[in-house]
């Protein structure tokens, strides 16, 4: 299948998407939403000759990683290369960025990233030209992963290890406890609310729910909030594409309908866009609560000013796990077994524990070298290696699905 036919069907498989599984599906249940919408996906792919082994496609819960002393077959023919599709330049994206580097640098990985600025077609060039070329280890994201799911899937065919931030295939898929971490952020909100806006706000949420796979976080946040009766959202809507340039456009448009605003929640990158938006129309103020997740470096800097309007951000922190993503890349270059899901464990950022999360941003190594510290940034699920690679994920896995 070309480029061209490639892109076809996953416009084809959005639009399908889209009328299967609708907001309030998602909304009432997102994880079982998120499973039709795959299942669809499933359905469709296999339309298409296939030329490898379909992966766990059925819903499974994970035990957890236990690192084996089993040596499985090295990879034969490919390159001792990991390789970065990165869907733009945020810089939740770029720790992701920081740590692949040092950890190919330490494991000796020759290293090589491409940007591709949210440009679907671009990245499924750049993952096929990788595959071509039989780089070893290969991380990718994408603002639409419908679309390049079948490309990653041909490159986990022929051998290569994929590591992949929420969305299937995957090698080693990435993910969150997406409830437990929005949940964080609106229990963060609540008691700025209750404590400095006497249980009365307009809140924002500026969601990331055009991907379903984020929705759970989203919908923690409206539960959270359903229950204050002095607090109404104003506005429930997902800026496209997750940058802080949309954020700020967001807000603009926002504030010509409704210009008194106390609470913004989403990702850190939206937020920061919507706090400039704010600052630009002279409607920030000291005791709003804006807060984000990622725990971006910017977003860091905003919580250390005490006049900020941005209060919180709950770390997901990308080099960190950025970092194991490239060390068990190495590891299963090496033949050994890895983990075939991580969850990064939300983390909510004070003034107490700011200076320890920025010394581990600049140096994911340590954290990875300190069982203790890592085990308070990442949890690891099950187990592949290259000789049981046809075990995959192929399917939106969380460690909070019961069944």
């Amino acid at each position: 299948m070309d480029k061209i036919q490639q892109v076809g069907l996953a416009g084809l498989r959005s639009k399908l998407m889209g009328k299967i599984v609708s907001k309030s599906q998602c909304t009432a249940h997102p994880w079982i939403a998120c499973v039709m919408a795959f299942a669809v996906l499933a359905s469709l792919t296999s339309a298409r000759a296939q030329d490898g082994p379909p992966g766990i496609t059925e819903p499974t819960i994970l035990p957890p990683f236990v690192p084996s002393a089993r040596i499985c077959g090295k990879p034969v023919g490919l390159k001792r290369e990991l390789a970065y599709v990165q869907e733009n330049e945020r810089e939740f994206l770029q720790g992701v960025n920081h740590g692949l580097e040092m950890a190919a640098r330490d494991r000796g990985l020759q290293y090589r990233r491409s940007v591709v600025e949210n440009d679907v077609e671009k990245a499924i060039a750049e993952i096929e030209g990788f595959r071509a070329t039989k780089v070893g280890a290969l991380v990718a994201t994408s603002s639409d992963p419908i679309a390049v799911a079948g490309s990653l899937q041909k490159v986990i065919w022929s051998g290569t290890f994929v590591g992949t931030i929420v969305p299937p295939p995957a090698t080693l898929l990435l993910n969150a406890p997406q409830y437990a971490t929005g949940k964080a952020l609106a229990d963060a909100a609540i008691v700025h609310i209750q404590q400095r806006l006497g249980g009365r706000a307009n809140v924002v949420l500026l969601t990331q729910d055009t991907m379903q796979f984020l929705t759970p976080r989203f919908e923690a946040m409206r539960d959270a909030f359903a229950r204050l009766p002095g607090v109404t959202i104003i506005a429930d809507i997902a800026p496209s594409p997750v940058t802080k340039e949309s954020g700020f456009a967001t807000m603009n448009t926002i504030l010509l309908a409704n210009p008194d605003i106390d609470v913004v929640l989403g990702g850190d990158a939206v937020v920061l866009g919507a706090l400039a938006a704010l600052r630009a129309a002279g409607k920030d103020r000291p005791d709003q609560f804006l807060g984000g997740i990622d725990g971006e470096p910017e977003a860091v800097s905003e919580i250390k000013k005490a006049d900020s309007p941005f209060k919180a951000s709950i770390s997901l922190s990308s080099p960190v796990f950025g970092y194991a993503m490239g060390q068990f890349a190495a590891d299963w270059l090496d033949g050994k077994s890895i983990p075939q899901a991580m969850d990064i464990l939300p983390i909510a950022l004070t003034g107490e524990n700011i200076a320890q999360y920025e010394a581990d941003l600049v140096d994911p190594s340590a954290v990875y070298a300190d069982s203790a510290r890592k085990a308070e940034y990442l949890k690891m699920y099950g187990s592949i290696c290259y000789d049981t690679r046809d075990q995959y994920i192929n399917f939106p896995w969380s460690s909070e699905a019961k069944h």
